[in-house]
């Protein structure tokens, strides 16, 4: 039997372990089908649809936090009434998995996929997508998410593949795809274009290197322009200068010969230039870089290419022709300082741009490729906002959406690569291109030309042209007479990445008012909610990545801790809008949280006997109607906590309530009337349908965020009721706590009442009085209502603060030498008197106050030291700082008391 099983009904064992109880729950839950959409067609449906993670990947805290908030969402939406879908499914992630496929056939078999050939090559990764695919969706179940597994999509699934043709075939139709030379990025060493996701921004030291350019008609003068990127002057088309800038003014609309290749190119005023930048002006090299583009189309400079896309200098390059653009550099640099026409040199730190996947660094590159039209697609979308039919949370990453869809540019659709969706394009002899949703067969006759079809478009689609299409080809789109489009579209709710605003999001609302046309309902817009959940960082306050080795493993994590565990830290840590920082003994924090339910659960199961039907009638006790009342408070505002997607807020007051209220007030004031510790005595029936009633209701709440314990509990719970439960807590509703009365008055007495008892419990730890002793106690009040409160709740008071003595009023007679605490307008007193040796606490008081005297001035003379400030890091700076801090509040706490004892 592991330390998690019980014996017999309502049992627990003593610790709970998650590891024999997770994989149990989920059992039950799959076997029961709790998480199927469609088995509640009478109920109003609710749709989410999971961030497709990329097939080659693995869980992360960022999927592991969204998963989490998600399958919150998704629980309690069906705990409420509706039929939930929340659909899961993976991305082919074209690059990463022709990537991964690559170098295990190169490790493997020293071949290259152009030496295995296309049908072949994609066989392999089919094989190992088949193989391995499913790897983060089962990762997900473990983290507890409640997805409709039966539904899972792939985006190369023939479904998605179909709706791809089917709108890119639209667009092509409409006239919004076009092929045609533009600046991407592209990775030299995959030889394909790629998305700006998937860039990595990588810090590095470098060189920044000043250049000479001859002003033609001029000898012996020179505008001198730097570059981290030497090799790129064969490209340059020219140099720009601001055109307030003083030092250049007769020197625009001149002629400057560029050294080596000696091509004649002109000086151009832009406003964008930096002044400050160097001397002031910069190289302009439009088929290389993306601010010289637009530079160079604002002034009509031609584009030189000087680089092949395997990362060789191009014929543009004259004697560095077929050079690897590394060796280029050293080359073009060793012939600049030849001919004198090197400046100088700087050592320089900047963030270079790698492909995320080779590691390579990426080119800018002018291409052929396949683009998207997007202005037309953008007013729609932006309308979206405007209208309210979409709204983002937190509200501040609209200006986001916004500012991308009102600034958009052609989107390049196109990827040299094989693993992905093919161009559904062919091609006849003269290069005529024509579309279709269907194959068509080399060899036939163009439909418009009538001439045979020779070949069909190499390249396949960006994965995102497919993505964007998830939350409607997943539900049958184009049929819009699918059922499941009909009836789970459009979706509820959308919980997504930052980063992904403008590449996934914003694409996919274009999607929904660019094919969603023909609705009846004219319900086109994707989501209603657009939910930004915040960045994970490491401890430091970095983004966690594999290249830092900085993550934290959250199925290392769940081992440790438990999925529960895991998720409730994630929600506590992580406040609406605001990155956390994160390091693994924060979950010490859910961990001890869950062990705290589970252990009140044990208790309450172990002393309460039988669970005795609630009648809310029967109930008179102080403490009983306080606890009810704090109970339909935490239902009501966890329910709209949890509507309003605000989930650190939900998890906070659900805390305090299981942690505070439950368990250190009311199990505590209740011990007593469930018999005496031996076992023996009587029950108080009342309060043991109380209890059965908060523990089924807290159970019920934390279900959406805490599903395994609370499942775990339900089930002990239901063999200890005398009344009825679902046998499953993921289908029980809700508790609304709308047959609970709100007792004011039970409340502001038991919070006057509590506000004593702490009081008392801090003075007792002040003054070295032991817990268990009773003690006098005095109370003034600033008002007659609190005085009243304190009378009201005066056996609570006096049985929770082991009190010997409650003295209060208004102006009662204080006892002379007592230990004071002023509270929520509560002077509280402790009488001293016999409890204490007062010289023994004097002389313990000032030993202490000397130590900690000590340790305050060796902190502030490392803080006063200039070279400590300056060379330790930060993070160790702070930390002394809050040492510091936290030194001279215990030194004036301790000298008050101090003070409060008096002379000898």
């Amino acid at each position: 039997m592991t330390t998690t099983e019980s014996t017999s009904p309502g049992e627990m064992a003593t610790r709970y372990e998650p590891a024999s109880v997770e994989d149990a729950v989920r059992a039950r839950w799959d076997a029961a089908g709790c998480f199927t959409a469609g088995r509640h067609p009478d109920r109003p449906p609710f749709t989410i649809m999971i961030p497709p993670p990329n097939v080659t990947g693995v869980l992360h805290m960022g999927h592991a936090l969204n998963g989490t908030l998600q399958d919150i969402v998704a629980r309690h939406r069906r705990m409420t009434g509706h039929d939930v879908l929340w659909l899961p499914g993976t991305d082919h992630a074209g690059i990463a998995t022709q990537a991964v496929v690559e170098k295990k056939l190169y490790a493997e078999q020293k071949i290259t996929r152009k030496e295995l050939g296309r049908e072949a090559f994609l066989e392999k990764v089919w094989a190992w997508k088949d193989e391995h695919g499913a790897t983060i969706l089962q990762q997900f179940r473990r983290l507890g998410a409640s997805c409709d597994f039966t539904r899972t999509a792939f985006t190369l699934d023939d479904k998605l593949s179909h709706a791809v043709r089917v709108a890119f075939v639209r667009l092509w139709e409409q006239g919004l795809i076009y092929r045609g030379a533009r600046l991407v990025n592209w990775d030299c060493v995959l030889q394909t274009a790629v998305s700006d996701d998937e860039i990595e921004y990588v810090p590095r030291k470098t060189k920044l290197w000043h250049l000479r350019y001859p002003v033609k008609d001029e000898p012996g003068r020179f505008v001198v322009v730097a570059t981290t990127r030497p090799e790129t002057m064969l490209g340059d088309t020219g140099v720009a200068v601001h055109p307030d800038d003083a030092r250049y003014t007769d020197l625009v609309g001149r002629t400057l010969v560029l050294p080596i290749v000696g091509r004649e190119i002109p000086v151009v005023a832009d406003a964008s230039v930096n002044a400050e930048f160097g001397s002031g002006a910069v190289k302009v090299t439009p088929g290389h870089d993306p601010a010289d583009y637009e530079r160079g189309a604002r002034h009509a400079l031609p584009i030189v290419n000087m680089l092949e896309k395997d990362g060789t200098i191009s014929a543009n390059g004259g004697e560095f022709a077929g050079m690897p653009r590394e060796k280029a550099r050293t080359a073009i640099v060793a012939a600049l300082e030849e001919q004198g026409l090197l400046e100088k040199v700087d050592d320089y730190e900047h963030n270079v741009s790698v492909s995320d996947r080779s590691k390579s660094p990426i080119e800018p590159l002018v291409s052929e490729q396949w683009f998207v039209k997007m202005q037309p697609l953008a007013q729609p979308a932006i309308g979206a906002v405007r209208d309210g039919s979409l709204r983002f949370q937190p509200e501040r990453w609209t200006k986001v959406y916004l500012d991308w869809l009102e600034n958009v540019r052609d989107w390049c659709i196109s990827r040299q690569l094989w693993w992905g969706h093919r161009i559904p394009v062919w091609y006849d002899d003269r290069g005529e291109a024509v579309a279709s949703v269907t194959d068509l067969e080399i060899g036939d006759p163009h439909p418009t030309t009538g001439r045979p079809l020779v070949r069909q478009d190499d390249d396949v689609l960006d994965t995102w042209a497919s993505s964007w299409l998830w939350p409607m080809a997943t539900l049958g789109w184009p049929d819009l007479a699918a059922s499941d489009l009909r009836r789970y579209y459009p979706t509820q709710f959308l919980s997504t990445a930052s980063e992904i605003i403008y590449l996934w999001v914003a694409r996919m609302v274009m999607a929904g008012y660019a094919f969603m046309d023909d609705r009846e309902d004219g319900a086109r817009c994707p989501f209603a909610t657009c939910y930004i959940h915040a960045t994970v960082l490491d401890a430091q306050g970095q983004r966690m990545s594999k290249s830092k080795g900085n993550g934290v493993d959250p199925l290392d994590m769940i081992a440790e801790f438990g999925a529960d565990a895991v998720r409730y830290s994630l929600v506590m840590l992580t406040k609406e809008g605001q990155d956390t920082k994160l390091a693994p003994e924060k979950f010490e924090m859910g961990r001890n949280f869950v062990n705290k339910l589970w252990n009140a659960s044990r208790f309450v199961l172990s002393k309460a006997g039988r669970l005795p039907s609630f009648h809310a009638s029967t109930v008179s006790a102080l403490e009983d109607r306080w606890i009810l009342s704090r109970l339909r408070a935490t239902c009501e505002e966890v329910h709209a906590q949890l509507e309003a997607y605000r989930f650190n807020d939900a998890a906070q007051t659900l805390y305090r309530y299981v942690w505070n209220d439950v368990c250190d007030w009311y199990v505590e004031a209740v011990k007593s009337r469930l018999g005496n510790p031996d076992g023996s005595g009587e029950i108080d029936p009342v309060a043991a349908a109380v209890l059965g009633r908060v523990l089924t209701d807290v159970l019920a709440l934390l279900h959406p965020l805490a599903p395994f314990v609370t499942e775990a509990v339900w089930t002990r719970v239901r063999e200890a009721a005398d009344f009825e439960l679902p046998e499953l807590l993921a289908e029980a509703p809700f508790p609304t706590g709308s047959d609970l009365a709100r007792d004011l008055q039970a409340e502001a007495d038991l919070d006057a009442s509590q506000s004593v008892v702490a009081a008392v419990r801090r003075l007792r730890q002040q003054n070295d009085v032991p817990e268990r002793k009773p003690v006098r106690v005095t109370v003034a009040a600033v008002a007659p209502a609190l005085v009243e409160n304190l009378e009201r709740s005066r056996d609570f008071t006096v049985g929770m603060g082991r009190l010997l003595s409650l003295d209060a009023g208004l102006d009662p007679k204080r006892p002379e030498g007592a230990a004071v605490d002023v509270v929520d307008g509560l002077e509280v007193l402790l009488d001293l008197d016999g409890l204490v040796d007062k010289a023994a606490q004097r002389a313990s008081l000032g030993k202490s106050l000397a130590k900690v005297s000590q340790q305050v001035g060796a902190v502030r003379a490392k803080l006063d030291n200039q070279g400590f400030v300056a060379k330790a890091p930060p993070e160790v700076v702070e930390r002394e700082r809050a040492r510091l801090a936290e030194l001279s509040a215990e030194r004036e706490r301790l000298a008050g008391l101090l003070e409060a004892l008096g002379e000898g």
